[in-house]
């Protein structure tokens, strides 16, 4: 980051220039605290850069809804749902679910080394962030 976008977001931080979008009147879940704070979020491009008492170029009334950060599930088998990632993204997405990592045991015991490749390619270029954990028990072995 350079000095300059630095002293910008700063400034907007501490009020003294608007943000590019301020969510208005929003109910912010603290999941490190599980408090509820009231206010507004500043948004500059695309970096949330406070929460408080904003002034914005484009100010969106919430209303007193709420927000949370996006979610991570931090152990799935997507393959397990019997969707492809997609239609994984689709149904967890709207609940809050931004990121996951998969562990994609059960095709890649079928599959070898192209099921593995197959769901990275299949992860590629959607809305949820999957991160594939290479898989412990592949190939299964005879103890």
């Amino acid at each position: 980051m350079k000095v300059e976008e630095l002293k910008g977001i700063i400034e907007v931080a501490r009020g003294v220039k608007p943000a590019d979008i301020v969510l208005k009147g929003a109910k912010v879940v603290n999941v490190f605290s599980g408090e509820i704070e009231c206010g507004d979020v500043a948004i500059l491009g695309d970096r949330i850069v406070g929460v408080g008492d904003y002034e914005g170029k484009k100010e969106i009334d919430l209303g007193g809804g709420y927000l949370v950060p996006g979610l991570i599930d931090s152990h799935v088998h997507i393959e397990s749902s019997m969707v492809s990632p997609v239609q994984y993204a689709r149904g967890v997405l709207p609940c809050g679910t931004t990121t996951v990592f998969a562990d994609p045991h059960e095709i890649t015991n079928v599959m070898g080394i192209e099921g593995f490749e197959l769901m990275l390619k299949m992860s590629e270029g959607i809305p949820l962030k999957v991160f594939l954990n290479v898989p412990s028990c592949v190939p299964a072995t005879h103890m």
